[in-house]
């Protein structure tokens, strides 16, 4: 028996005890191909040397520092390699321990901005439905998953939160994509006008959407109408990138494909590719120097911020990225991934869309694909289907609520971005029979 307490306590997991590339090993020797990078984390796959090798060093040098006393080199060089490459009027970066906490970091940062520039009345947040952002108070009142929402909703901020942009579902047949685009980023400045402008601090997105809606890429002009709303109102944008960002659409920050700049980005998961915990929120100059010249101090901190370890390990992972020019990587076989998908699911009865954007994949299931009817949910085939995948020995990350918060279903792909042509192959070879196994199972 356990004494650890498990996120599901009633089915025992396979103990994992080895990796090397896109594999992992559990304690019986059987291999997993890791289809997902856990929750779209392991994007250089689990044996890298050179990172381990980088966290090796600095466990050497200096384990712990902390940055109520000290600033240390992999922190200071890792945030100059961030800011390089960010998008234009980004200009510093506070460092975490996840994504929860960047999108907590985040909104606090702010409400405080407002109140240093002198402007305390701006409390209010806007986001959007089936979104997610995070699992502490603040970054859950700003999600829009329905059921991690549930149980605790008594003890959430009232954030303000409008539609998706879900082309799929919610894209009418007589409007373009730019003109659905343009649409729905209109609910924006209606949602600001009903609130009071006076009173709205930020809006905060996800560049590309992720596993509460499955993977949902924004049309062509969204962004853009987004942020000429936001600038109309003094609104701060917020683009939640923990789990689209630092590669894995094809480019490093996944708001590059959009044309924008926000405020805030937050990011985590493949900034440190799983081999030490860290994520990060990046803030523009303009907010930087408000607390500069204001108080000069962010009432906000953790023990954990800015670890020389994790900061030296995500170091070597975005090296890695840059030097060895993995994105065309992740360009490439994303393209290749899309194909192959398209070849084994596109006539399938019961799969209605496949969408996204690099090496960040959703496959949405439907009981219809005229009628885009969600499967019952009382079937539970997010479930099923990952279990089927485990049998085959493949990680994807499924879910359910896709279509509406409670109805619909879909797989969520995220490989490491040193995945090959084969393993692609084999990859949607397991895929295909989990899927297929499933829906037999559940009669279907």
């Amino acid at each position: 028996m356990t004494h650890i307490f498990h996120r599901q306590l009633k089915s025992e997991m396979p103990r994992a005890v080895g990796g090397q590339g896109i594999f992992i090993t559990d304690s019986d020797g059987k291999r997993y191909l890791d289809a997902s990078g856990g929750a779209a984390v392991s994007c250089l796959g689990h044996s890298d040397r050179d990172v381990i090798e980088a966290v090796k060093a600095q466990l050497d040098a200096l384990p712990f520092a902390h940055t109520g006393f000290f600033t240390t080199e992999p922190a200071e060089e890792l945030a100059d390699l961030l800011i390089d490459a960010a998008p234009d009027g980004i200009g510093a970066v506070y460092f975490v321990s996840g994504g929860s906490e960047a999108v907590e970091t985040a909104l606090k940062m702010a409400r405080q901005y407002f109140i240093e520039t002198g402007e305390p009345e701006r409390t209010r947040f806007i986001a959007r439905r089936q979104s997610y952002h995070g699992n502490t108070l603040g970054a859950l009142s700003v999600g829009g998953n329905v059921w991690r929402r549930e149980p605790y909703k008594e003890l959430l901020m009232d954030v303000g939160h409008i539609a998706p942009c879900y082309a799929y579902r919610e894209q009418r047949s007589d409007e373009s994509e730019e003109e659905y685009g343009v649409r729905v980023a209109d609910e924006l400045e209606a949602a600001i006008l009903a609130t009071g402008p006076e009173t709205v601090a930020a809006f905060i997105a996800e560049t590309v959407g992720g596993a509460t809606a499955g993977v949902i890429p924004p049309v062509a002009g969204y962004f853009k109408r987004v942020r000429e709303i936001c600038d109309k109102y003094d609104v701060l944008l917020i683009l939640d990138e923990v789990m689209c960002g630092m590669g894995r659409t094809g480019t490093l920050f996944a708001c590059e494909q959009d044309g924008v700049s926000p405020d805030m980005i937050t990011v985590a998961k493949g900034l440190g590719a799983g081999y030490q915990p860290i994520g990060a929120t990046l803030v523009s100059e303009t907010i930087y120097e408000a607390f500069r010249q204001g108080s000069g101090v962010f009432l906000h901190g953790h023990t954990y911020m800015g670890h020389p370890v994790a900061c030296a390990g995500a170091l070597a992972v975005q090296k890695k990225i840059r030097d060895q020019d993995l994105l065309s990587n992740v360009r490439r076989q994303g393209e290749r991934l899309v194909n192959l998908l398209h070849e084994r699911f596109g006539n399938h009865a019961n799969i209605g869309d496949i969408r996204g954007r690099g090496l960040f994949i959703g496959v949405e299931l439907v009981a219809d694909r005229t009628t885009k009817k969600p499967l019952d949910r009382m079937l539970n085939m997010h479930a099923r289907v990952k279990a089927r995948a485990m049998d085959e020995g493949l990680i994807c990350y499924p879910s359910g609520g896709t279509a509406d918060g409670q109805s619909g279903d879909h797989i969520l792909l995220a490989p490491p971005y040193i995945i090959s042509d084969g393993e692609l192959g084999e990859l949607v070879d397991r895929l295909g029979k989990a899927v297929d196994g499933a829906l037999a199972e559940a009669g279907v």
